[in-house]
């Protein structure tokens, strides 16, 4: 089927798809949950064969797509005719679903990304067409069968096998209503700029430096055991992971002693063993960037913790190195086994360190103090604030970015009504 036919199946499905009852919708999702949950060992070798992560971790991926599909199926109906108390006989809003939204998706979570963006989308009553990474096709044609034998009907979800140059193709088609991507600034920077001069709807999850901050009242043990995971869980390769950690300088010499050592916990091992808490990065090519990044750091003043020590095309000993402010790599992402340790002062350092980028996706700040907690809630610039835990993602909360980490919500009830439009029903 040529490209062009698959926008018009996907189009013609979602005349039919946005009838059907929000319950009915709802229930093809449980059965959806279930097929995860029965191939969730087929569907996570997969997902390790693709891009190398650890097993476990891509076993967690699909089980979390499961929970996040039963939220979704057992939600309140958010979307119903809302009545407005008027002088006029009929007052409402009624929900409408954009159509067709194309979906832009990364490697690092090949089910996850996926999943997160399209079942409450469908849910909706839109229809969805996926351009997934190139690496992660395979990941792309199983989702694809997935809501197939959830009994969606055909052409709800449409798994498209293009490269990038056909985005462009794709988004201007007047078929598509909107899309949303999660990937880089430069990405996200680009598709926007599409469905911008074509007045189309865009949600952007991009790129993200969170700052987790380790505060003089902290419990310092569970705070170094999180803050190794936040790191280097995937290998590091996770918009919403732990890079900068910002320590407060009294208990740095405390602290730093036992981070270390449960940073170097973390040893490359056969992804397919269960027990394999990292493995190598997902592409060589991306692993070369994090090294020119490493490098350029050195070069511009930072020192050597822990050294990032390449050892196959796509493999590392993870690093760690000390930067202060006016480095150049504070202004990017480090996507990759690297870590930043930063020294405040004081909690008032700490939030300058911490805002002080250009991302604002997600930020971690340890101290069991309410007052200090509530500085922090209310300054940091990011779309999530985490106390005393590692940023992650809760289906029943909203997850998005400030800044230069994109716009719009995923996950959440909130969702549900990024690809609608809402009407007006107002008259006597």
């Amino acid at each position: 089927m040529t490209l062009q036919k698959k926008l018009e199946a996907a189009d013609k499905s979602f005349r039919n798809w946005r009838a059907v009852p929000f319950v009915q919708k709802q229930k093809l999702l449980l059965k959806l949950a279930k097929t995860l949950d029965k191939n969730k060992k087929s569907y996570a070798e997969n997902i390790t064969k693709e891009m190398k992560k650890p097993i476990s971790q891509s076993i967690a991926e699909v089980e979390k797509c499961a929970l996040m599909t039963r939220y979704y199926a057992n939600a309140k109906n958010v979307l119903a005719p809302e009545k407005i108390e008027t002088e006029f006989r009929v007052s409402e809003i009624h929900y409408a679903p954009l159509g067709v939204v194309l979906g832009v998706m990364p490697w690092n979570f090949p089910f996850w990304q996926v999943l997160r963006f399209a079942v409450p989308a469908i849910l909706a009553g839109n229809a969805v067409v996926l351009k997934h990474a190139s690496i992660c096709f395979g990941s792309g044609k199983l989702i694809e069968k997935l809501f197939l034998d959830a009994g969606f009907p055909k052409g709800v979800f449409q798994n498209l096998e293009i490269g990038h140059s056909e985005v462009k193709t794709v988004l201007e088609n007047p078929i598509v209503r909107a899309v949303s991507l999660t990937g880089s600034e430069k990405a996200g920077a680009e598709v926007a700029s599409i469905a911008g001069k074509n007045i189309k709807k865009s949600l952007l999850e991009l790129g993200g430096s969170d700052a987790f901050i380790i505060l003089d009242d902290a419990d310092l043990k569970k705070a170094a055991k999180s803050a190794a995971k936040a790191r280097l869980q995937n290998c590091g390769q996770a918009c919403n992971a732990g890079k900068r950690f910002i320590i407060q300088k009294n208990v740095l010499k405390e602290f730093l002693p036992i981070f270390i050592k449960e940073y170097q916990k973390y040893v490359p091992a056969d992804p397919m063993e269960k027990d394999t808490k990292l493995t190598g990065m997902a592409r060589p090519d991306l692993a070369d960037e994090l090294e020119k990044q490493y490098k350029k750091s050195l070069k511009n003043g930072a020192e050597v913790i822990l050294p990032l020590e390449r050892i196959s095309d796509y493999e590392f000993n993870p690093g760690l190195m000390m930067v202060k402010k006016g480095n150049p790599v504070l202004q990017e992402e480090l996507f990759g086994p690297l870590g930043i340790v930063m020294v405040a002062k004081n909690d008032v350092e700490a939030l300058e360190l911490a805002n002080d980028i250009p991302f604002g996706l997600g930020n971690s700040v340890w101290t069991k103090d309410k007052k200090r907690q509530q500085f922090f809630i209310e300054n940091l610039e990011s779309g999530t604030v985490s106390l005393n835990k590692e940023t992650s993602s809760d289906p029943r909360l909203p997850f998005g970015g400030a800044k230069s980490s994109g716009y719009g919500t995923e996950l959440s009830l909130i969702a549900l009504k990024e690809f609608v439009t809402a009407k007006t029903i107002v008259g006597h």
